[in-house]
């Protein structure tokens, strides 16, 4: 190949590759900086009334002077409200019978309504469910049930091609003629007065439990649940996975036997997660009893078999890039296989095997089909140190699906769903990072 057609390869595979570089990165800032923005209203959020009242009587948190003064103000401002309510009991009373039934109706959905907006009517025994004791804890979805009580939702089937469209119809159309209508412009004018919002950055989002569902707290117990799982499959998997690498780099031979074990690794890596999970669940659950039922040990064990592939594999070309001559120096001056293994080969290898132990982890931390049926359960609290063995956890990977998919009311925690997701992405990248800064600092230290 001629000198300039090389140079023109070379500009040309070189542009390529910085091309794919930008898409790459563009692809990922589309993707997480969302995810971030959004997750980031899980901690940094326009809180109401209604939040501070609930850190106050569940947390025990707040200046109680401050928030009673708060809640006196709120509730003036919604005494009208309440006022206007009671007005339309003894005008509904008045009115036709033929209309009595339509109006009473009307107003227990406009009642129900006003109770999700701002809580429970004054006078009314405390509901059981800690949802229903508070209104609206943020200002977003205050917003959002405002609508509600301003409209009603329906459906059009005007069309004559048959397909209906949704409407809103204004919610004051259904008591023309009383008095309750001058409600709903009070309402929307003095919402913030009614809710007081101001921002709140709520840290125990992080750090507190989960409370009805994960309608208030936080995420502590999924923290606490991802740190023991991942943790847990590591400490099986690094043993075995460095042992494993260093018998087929140092003692091994080419023989049918090793490559048969080299040949069940490879397909170990390529099997579903979910066939691990299953695994699990019959052979350390169901057979070697390690537990009861769920628990952190059965699901840090069949995360440990699913990322030993990855542990293996990673330190075995770690140790097999360490070049020749220092074992053979180290030989040389009188020291055994094993001992030229720890003290000359393993130190060499060390950037590699930190990276691959440290991608495992971040792989571990964000699976959800291996511990489904070992280890995860939606709801739980934080567990002490020696409760792994016995009882299951919940966890950030698998509490996203279930919150995203599978909670009775999706749209009211979607901030819940995307801290958590924030959370998770953030976990993997830090350790992620935290293998390249490892990686660049032993690396700079073997150099000298």
């Amino acid at each position: 190949m001629h000198l300039r057609t090389r140079h023109v390869l070379n500009r040309a595979f070189t542009g390529l590759g910085y091309v794919a570089t930008s898409i790459m990165a563009g692809a990922l800032l589309v993707l997480l900086v969302p995810i971030f923005v959004r997750g980031a209203g899980a901690i940094v959020f326009r809180g109401t009334v209604e939040f501070r009242r609930y850190l106050f009587e569940q947390e025990g948190r707040g200046d109680r002077e401050a928030v009673h003064n708060e809640i006196a103000h709120a509730r003036a401002a919604r005494a009208p409200v309440y006022a206007m309510l009671a007005e339309a009991e003894k005008e509904i009373a008045t009115a036709p019978l033929t209309r009595q039934r339509e109006l009473r109706s009307a107003l227990a959905e406009l009642r129900d309504a006003i109770r999700e907006l701002l809580g429970p009517d004054p006078g009314q025994r405390t509901p059981v469910l800690l949802r229903q004791q508070y209104g609206q804890t943020r200002w977003d979805r205050a917003l959002v049930k405002l609508h509600e009580v301003l409209y009603t939702e329906t459906w059009d089937y005007s069309d004559p091609s048959g397909m209906g469209r949704k409407v809103y119809v204004p919610r004051a159309e259904a008591f023309t003629g009383l008095g309750v209508t001058a409600l709903f412009p009070y309402v929307e004018t003095h919402l913030s007065a009614m809710l007081r919002p101001r921002l709140t950055l709520y840290w125990g989002f992080l750090t507190d439990d989960s409370r009805d569902a994960h309608f208030f707290g936080g995420i502590m117990p999924e923290l606490l649940g991802t740190f023991y799982l991942t943790v847990g499959a590591m400490l099986i998997a690094i043993p075995l996975g460095v042992l494993t690498a260093i018998y087929l780099a140092e003692y091994a031979g080419d023989n049918m036997a090793v490559r048969f074990l080299r040949s069940c690794m490879s397909t170990l890596a390529g099997v579903p997660s979910i066939v691990f999970g299953l695994f699990g669940l019959a052979f350390f659950i169901n057979t070697l009893h390690v537990s009861h039922s769920k628990s952190v040990l059965a699901g840090s064990l069949t995360l440990a078999l699913l990322v030993l592939p990855t542990v293996i594999r990673a330190s075995e070309e770690a140790i097999r890039a360490v070049p020749h001559t220092y074992r053979e120096a180290a030989l040389s001056l009188g020291a055994s296989t094993w001992r030229t293994v720890c003290t000359v080969v393993l130190p060499a290898a060390l950037p590699g095997i930190l990276t691959g132990i440290v991608i495992s982890m971040g792989r571990a931390a964000g699976e959800t089909a291996p511990i489904i049926f070992t280890a995860a359960v939606s709801v739980g609290v934080p567990l002490k140190l020696w409760e792994v063995f016995n009882h299951p956890t919940p966890a950030l990977s698998w509490n996203i699906y279930n919150v995203s998919t599978e909670h009775e009311a999706v749209d009211e925690i979607r901030h819940v769903q995307f801290g958590m997701v924030c959370v998770l992405v953030g976990l993997v990248l830090l350790l992620n990072l935290t293998a390249i800064m490892l990686r660049a600092r032993i690396a700079r230290k073997l150099k000298g």
